[in-house]
């Protein structure tokens, strides 16, 4: 059996739609909200500092980038974990990419739009089913009022069932690729079947990889496995002095009601004090509060 290296790691993601503009155009045509009339034809990849070399520069570049026959620019992400920065930073990417079409003695109206779409391999919308989101500036009280330019869709990987998308047969097959072939796993027959992710299958292929390479690979999942692994001992951290601030609270209640009903009947300061262990400052402020 063929074994297949996982396309939702990074520099596999990169070698697949970054360097076959074929497989990216039928990718984004797949996956984009684009009417019939206005699907992608062409495109070109734009490269500059936003393209990574390295997976370990995650933190600052994209994965793909690129603009099509109309001249709309696209910006395509890979997400592994997710994090309340990750919009910010698809925002910030995109907005990015939007203002450096403008150059000396252009105008505004030739801008075109700027597209991200970020595919997440785990959810963030805990309150909706929903898998597909389309982010746009629009009128809040006007909802069909929108100001194009810049759009965000964000794809959540685990809610994808087929019967959302069953007359889409490529936005299916696409989100299935990406979700079903990883190391170790038999593809099934009908990915097989279609041409354009056979090809993506092709370059998918283990063998197809050189040691060093299949090395960027590895290194990859384990700076996964370490930011997984920062990320719970921050969480647990985070619990622990939220559970001590609670028990330090609670302390404090418990001797500011000591005072006050010590007070309440009769007790003198030096009493109070004898109580509760507290300065007099402490105990008169208390009081006075």
């Amino acid at each position: 059996m063929k074994r297949y290296l996982d396309p939702k790691n990074d520099y596999v993601f990169k070698c697949v739609f970054g360097k076959h503009p074929d497989l990216l155009l039928s990718f984004l045509n797949a996956l984009m909200p684009f009417e019939p009339d206005r699907r992608i034809e062409s495109l070109e990849y734009i490269p500059n500092e936003m393209v990574p070399e390295n997976p370990a520069k995650k933190h600052s570049v994209v994965d793909v980038r690129c603009k099509d026959n109309y001249g709309r620019h696209f910006i395509v992400e890979m997400q592994m974990d997710w994090s309340d920065a990750f919009p910010s930073r698809m925002l910030f990417n995109a907005s990015k990419a939007y203002v450096q079409q403008l150059k000396r003695k252009e105008y505004y109206d030739e801008l075109q739009p700027v597209y991200a779409l970020g595919i997440l391999n785990e959810n963030y919308d805990r309150k909706t089913e929903e898998f597909y989101h389309r982010y746009q500036f629009v009128n809040r009280k006007h909802p069909d009022d929108v100001i194009k330019g810049m759009e965000v869709i964000l794809i959540e990987l685990p809610k994808f069932r087929i019967e959302s998308w069953v007359d889409r047969k490529m936005s299916v097959l696409w989100l299935r690729f990406l979700r079903e072939v990883r190391e170790g796993v038999e593809i099934s027959a009908d990915l097989l079947e279609n041409e354009i992710i056979r090809q993506a299958l092709d370059i998918c292929e283990e063998s197809a990889f050189t040691d060093e390479e299949l090395a960027i690979y590895d290194k990859y999942w384990d700076d996964i496995r370490t930011q997984k692994t920062l990320l719970r001992e921050r969480e647990a951290k985070g619990r622990a002095e939220g559970k001590e601030e609670g028990r330090e609270e609670g302390r404090e209640e418990s001797l500011t009601n000591v005072v006050r009903n010590s007070k309440l009947n009769g007790l003198s300061l030096e009493q109070i004090q004898a109580i509760t262990g507290l300065a007099e400052d402490r105990i008169l402020e208390i009081l006075r509060s």
